[in-house]
């Protein structure tokens, strides 16, 4: 009998999986595809908890997630984080690899599979693009050179992935992934994990995909709001709890 799979995921937004809201308002996003996805491919039920919350930056992240999901047992952790570092200048790339690091060591002194992800590029839909880009990069080095010859470690890096920089694979907000965006992320995670992820995962095809807003709505409806959060000092995940704080038991779904 295989391994029994317990994954949690912790994260901000990307790993909540805002952009992939579903019909009843809730969100879904990668990690909840790769659970999914992780039973379809095993023909078993895996166990599945995910504590990510939206707007937080990399130092909460790991304050508030990291031990209580190691306190879970489990036998995967995903870690994302730094995406929100990121967009602040001011923030050194170094300090948000170092607590990549104490994540990785965390999980060594757990026994825990660590899957590690980056999340895709926004810059080009952004303003200060240049910017963003040249921050992106540099995260994206040093975590890479954090990992250099770990060949125990599952990666899955999404930052050079210039086919998910296209509109087509984001939301209206131009800073999280859509429906479409969230489904190739969650291909590159089981496909890392040695998975099969359903073909059409990698570019699902979605009449209404891409979102375009005038420039004066996309700044009244998310940049505004954004900028005035940074300025007073607030996050969108202020008060939420954690999305599944505990395991839920993902059943492989039936195929014919």
């Amino acid at each position: 009998m295989s391994q029994e799979v317990r994954y949690v995921a912790i994260g901000d937004s990307f790993t909540e999986g805002v952009g992939d809201e579903l019909p009843d308002g809730t969100v879904r996003g990668w990690a909840d595809l790769v659970a999914q996805g992780w039973a379809d491919s095993r023909g078993e039920a895996i166990s599945y908890a995910n504590l990510a919350v939206r707007g937080k930056l990399i130092g909460p992240i790991v304050d508030e997630q990291l031990e209580r999901a190691l306190a879970l047992n489990p036998t995967h952790l995903s870690f994302n984080g730094g995406g929100n570092d990121m967009l602040r200048p001011r923030t050194p790339i170094a300090r948000v690899a170092d607590v990549f690091s104490q994540v990785l060591r965390r999980c060594d002194e757990e026994g825990v599979t660590m899957i590690v992800l980056s999340g895709a590029n926004p810059s080009a839909q952004l303003p200060l693009s240049g910017l963003i880009q040249r921050r992106g990069d540099e995260l994206s080095r040093a975590v890479t050179e954090r990992i250099r010859g770990r060949d125990d470690l599952v990666v899955a890096l999404n930052w050079p992935d210039a086919e998910l920089s296209d509109p087509s694979f984001w939301s209206a907000d131009r800073l999280h992934m859509n429906s479409r965006g969230h489904h190739r992320v969650a291909a590159r995670v089981l496909e890392a994990l040695g998975e099969r992820p359903p073909a059409q995962w990698w570019r699902l095809d979605e009449a209404d995909s891409a979102v375009s807003l005038s420039r004066a709505r996309y700044f009244r409806e998310h940049l505004g709001p954004w900028l005035r959060r940074r300025l007073t000092g607030t996050s969108s995940g202020d008060g939420r709890p954690a999305k599944y704080g505990d395991w839920l038991t993902v059943q492989p779904r039936a195929t014919a």
